[in-house]
């Protein structure tokens, strides 16, 4: 595959992956504050959204590749590595804070006792990875647009 086409899978992808990550970012401070009724009629929203989360192996991977096509050209390599230890980054943050919450919770069906530390818990890894996203995604940009063309 060409270098050209695996940059515009691994843009897709990872433009993808911060779909959902934004609007997790954007809605958290009309949620943070809810009552615990309201937090989880609201949560049922997400009901499906796990379906989201799969696109991060293939941006993982499309982004590594991307770096691996790039490792001479240095600039463009090393925002394109930048793009790759940001998408994998997400997934060591969603494995460490958002899915065990969402284990806790039983993906905010069941109510425990410490509900409001695993909201914020939630909460707060779901806007970092908002945040490392979209500086993945601009890091992928800089590696894509600083590419020198390649010898045919």
């Amino acid at each position: 595959m060409s270098l050209k086409a695996v940059q515009f899978l691994a843009l897709v992808l990872t433009a993808l992956a911060l779909v959902p990550a934004g609007a997790h970012l954007f809605e958290l401070p009309n949620k943070i504050g809810l009552s615990e009724d309201q937090y989880f009629v609201v949560q049922t929203i997400y009901r499906g959204w796990a379906l989201f989360g799969i696109v991060l192996f293939p941006a993982l991977a499309a982004n590594l590749a991307v770096a691996l096509m790039l490792r001479r050209q240095r600039l463009s390599f090393t925002f394109a590595i930048a793009a790759f230890l940001g998408v994998a980054a997400t997934l060591v943050i969603f494995f460490t804070w958002t899915y065990p919450a969402n284990v806790a919770t039983d993906n905010w069906t069941t109510i425990p006792p410490d509900w409001e530390s695993l909201r914020r818990q939630w909460e707060y890894a779901h806007a970092v990875n908002a945040v490392i996203t979209f500086a993945a995604f601009c890091a992928l940009v800089l590696a894509t647009v600083l590419t020198r063309p390649q010898p045919e």
